[in-house]
């Protein structure tokens, strides 16, 4: 049985007002077209779903029960349709998103903080790992964006957004302050402790480019999954960190760190912002927008 919704909608409508000139009325079409289409539901059902008196219609036990059923689909459908709403107008949704322990802890903290002011009923859930497992989660569609400063083999189904420009070098204690004043060679660099993130990490890829490019070995002593960790084993004096710079700034303002200088110079990378350019919900856009306004 294929009935048309719309027929169910037009019963509902008379059943409520028990009668058909109110219901034409309210539908905003003739009385005809209302009988009309009773007349064939009735047909389709194979049973009599009104009866007629001086006061209108009447439902027939059969009606009756049609109505039970159509009165918790109206509603149902009803309330899909308030959701849509709440969901359009940002009253309650969710968002995943992707990116590293380091770039949620310094960089979408505070983006985070701003948007859950503006909407406190959309939920955030942060998903930490290295760049192409987060790749294949965004293809899959488990995360909604990545925030990650690797933008390296990006598929060109996503759409990539650069939101800042990062600066990235090698950075000690004071336990290494005899280098302060020195300009040091990749190889010369080599040969003290090293503390680099971990394989699969887009720092880590970065250096290993810089690595392969000088013909160099950059080998750590100390290997950590974050950088945080760097941050702190450095701080300690365990060796010289692999650091972003906007990461250490207290660090540096205080002299509790300094840059090793070195005879190349460094490219600048950028975090950025990865996503499915042929759609996003509502709560993921408007969280897109937050963070690429922020980064203007």
């Amino acid at each position: 049985m294929n009935i048309n919704i719309e027929y169910y909608k037009i019963f509902y409508i008379v059943a409520k007002n028990k009668n058909i000139t109110k219901a034409s009325k309210e539908l905003l079409i003739s009385q005809p077209a209302v009988s009309q289409t009773i007349k064939i539901l009735e047909k389709e059902l194979g049973c009599i779903l009104f009866v007629r008196s001086k006061l209108g219609v009447n439902l027939t036990h059969e009606g009756e029960v049609l109505l039970s059923y159509i009165e918790k689909a109206i509603s149902i459908i009803d309330n899909a349709e308030t959701k849509i709403k709440e969901l359009i107008n940002l009253n309650f949704g969710e968002i995943n998103i992707g990116a590293s322990k380091s770039t949620t802890k310094y960089f979408l903290l505070p983006i985070i903080a701003n948007f859950h002011q503006k909407y406190p009923n959309i939920n955030i859930k942060i998903h930490t790992d290295i760049p192409n497992v987060l790749i294949s989660k965004l293809k899959d569609g488990i995360i909604d964006c990545i925030i990650t400063g690797s933008n390296n083999n990006i598929p060109k189904i996503f759409k990539y957004k650069k939101l800042k420009t990062i600066h990235e070098g090698f950075f000690a204690n004071n336990d290494f302050a005899f280098l302060k004043d020195k300009i040091l060679t990749l190889k010369e660099l080599s040969s003290y402790p090293l503390v680099l993130l971990s394989k699969g990490s887009g720092t880590r890829s970065f250096i290993d480019e810089i690595s392969i490019s000088n013909k160099v070995d950059l080998i750590p002593t100390v290997d950590v999954a974050s950088s945080s960790l760097v941050i702190d084993f450095t701080k300690i004096g365990l060796g010289i960190g692999f650091i972003c710079k906007e990461f250490i700034e207290n660090e540096l303002k205080n002299d509790e760190l300094f840059e090793v200088k070195l005879d190349i110079s460094l490219r600048e990378r950028t975090i950025g912002l990865i996503y499915k350019e042929e759609y996003l919900s509502h709560s993921a856009k408007s969280f897109c927008d937050e963070i690429t306004n922020c980064y203007k």
